[in-house]
């Protein structure tokens, strides 16, 4: 065969089977079921909600109930804290109103003495702080979930497209209309949904402040990591 008339052949049968490919391409997507075509997007009438999410959960009568809960753990060793702390405020006051003729040595000797308690002091409230925060957030997380449902259930039930937190200061919420903020809303449906009671006002401890319900700053819907709040106070 010439060799010309080869090259012409095997040209011609490529583009013969490249033609039949793409008309079986058209064939091949009609075949395809309708349910595989994503539905385009719609725009709907916004109406949006607002929520301070983690005040909202520590405002309910379960997270309030937890924080006392929490609180009521650590109140020995806050007591226990505070009497280290008085006992080396009085060893400085001692040392400070000590005579001129304090020796040397017994005023070197005292000094350690109150370094050493204030390193103790120091490792007892970081340690004590880190474990109340960690007991904090645990507790925070288990009610936090299920407000979460409860306010999902809520502006779904209510007609809302958007619900934002605002929870957190640099929230960008300028301004909004005042029944826009269902937190209060979502607390009084979640307390009826749970049925737990309000706790009793917590006692303020002898001496110094008790510590503070926290007060926040986390996510819309969904549970956020607990803020961080002032361990039992010294």
């Amino acid at each position: 065969m010439n060799r010309n008339l080869l090259v012409l052949t095997t040209a011609l049968s490529a583009a013969m089977s490249a033609g039949a490919a793409v008309a079986q391409a058209p064939a091949a997507a009609a075949s395809q079921p309708a349910a595989a075509t994503a539905a385009a997007p719609q725009a709907v009438p916004a109406k949006v909600a607002l929520i301070a999410f983690e005040q909202s959960v520590f405002a309910t009568n379960e997270g309030q109930r937890a924080v006392q809960d929490v609180q009521k753990k650590y109140e020995p060793k806050k007591a226990q804290i505070d009497t280290l702390a008085g006992e080396v405020d009085s060893l400085k006051k001692q040392l400070q109103s000590a005579p001129a003729t304090l020796s040397d040595e017994e005023r070197q000797t005292r000094l350690r003495n109150i370094d050493a308690k204030e390193k103790v002091l120091t490792r007892d409230s970081e340690d004590a702080t880190q474990a109340y925060q960690a007991d904090l957030q645990e507790a925070y997380g288990k009610v936090a979930q299920k407000v979460s449902g409860v306010a999902k259930s809520y502006v779904q039930a209510n007609g809302f497209t958007l619900l934002l937190d605002v929870s957190n200061q640099a929230s960008n919420v300028m301004w909004a209309v005042q029944n826009t903020d269902i937190t209060q809303a979502v607390v009084e449906a979640y307390n009826k949904s749970s049925g737990v009671t309000a706790p009793p006002p917590a006692a303020p401890s002898a001496g110094r402040s008790p510590t503070s319900v926290p007060r926040a700053t986390p996510p819309t819907t969904a549970p956020r990591t607990a803020p961080r709040t002032a361990a039992p106070p010294r």
